[in-house]
């Protein structure tokens, strides 16, 4: 600053007082010239990125297929227009990381960056790419890792969500294909994978045409001897379970 310009010992007398002025708009000028161009360089940047992650997506090597997944997760969070502009291309590599046939990992990262992109386009114009994730997440919902079938049920609680009229009837048949492992994880050994399924259960519940207007009204309403029947047919502490927790 010109405060500490001048604190300087031996500062040369013939310099005008005018000339720190000028330096400084010469300096804001310069700032300004050089953060436009590092914004415009961090767009190009991010575009160049964006296609090196979807070259390493389909990298031979596992290791580099997982961490192009969370580098796709990580641009998601930090790039939502890359994820507008190249949606496609994006869900097209993280449906075949779902599949991937070797690695665990890449399965895991491309479950994760889903549930990102889902949530930021909404499931909007997912096209076939629903049923897709749909049918390779129904067999996730039992996997022995926990942090996967954590990913599962929230995945399948946001397909609830996003399934337009095009998937409904195809959604409809999986949710009913699927309430076992919805009805059993009610009570897994995770309590994060619990409470998980229990949000999707609900989301689902439409699906499984469990819920009616009238579930709510009195003690007698609620406990439907033909839900009852179907409820304890799974596990025969279920039904108290979804009582107390009011999920019909």
């Amino acid at each position: 600053s010109m405060d500490q310009t001048q604190s300087i010992p031996d500062q040369p007398s013939s310099v005008p007082p005018s000339q720190p002025k000028r330096k400084m708009t010469s300096m804001i000028a310069f700032f300004s010239k050089v953060s436009w161009k590092f914004k415009f360089q961090k767009q190009e940047s991010s575009k160049n990125v964006f296609f090196i992650l979807a070259e390493r997506a389909r990298d031979p090597n596992a290791k580099k297929r997982h961490l192009a997944m969370r580098g796709l997760g990580t641009m998601a969070c930090e790039a939502p227009d890359q994820v507008r502009k190249h949606k496609k291309i994006m869900l097209d590599l993280l449906v075949h990381g779902l599949y991937d046939p070797v690695s665990s990992e890449v399965i895991h990262e491309s479950m994760k960056t889903l549930t990102i992109i889902l949530g930021k386009i909404q499931g909007k114009r997912l096209g076939s790419f629903f049923v897709d994730i749909t049918l390779q997440i129904r067999t996730l919902l039992d996997d022995e890792n926990d942090s996967m079938r954590y990913l599962a049920f929230v995945l399948l609680g946001q397909l609830a969500a996003f399934a337009g009229w095009k998937w409904k009837k195809f959604f409809a048949r999986q949710v009913k294909q699927t309430r076992d492992s919805l009805l059993i994880h009610l009570q897994d050994r995770n309590p994060q994978v619990a409470t998980a399924c229990k949000t999707t259960f609900r989301a689902c519940s439409p699906y499984l045409k469990l819920r009616n207007e009238n579930s709510f009204r009195t003690e007698e309403d609620q406990r439907n001897p033909k839900l009852s029947r179907q409820l304890s047919h799974y596990h025969p502490e279920l039904l108290q379970f979804f009582y107390a927790n009011k999920i019909l």
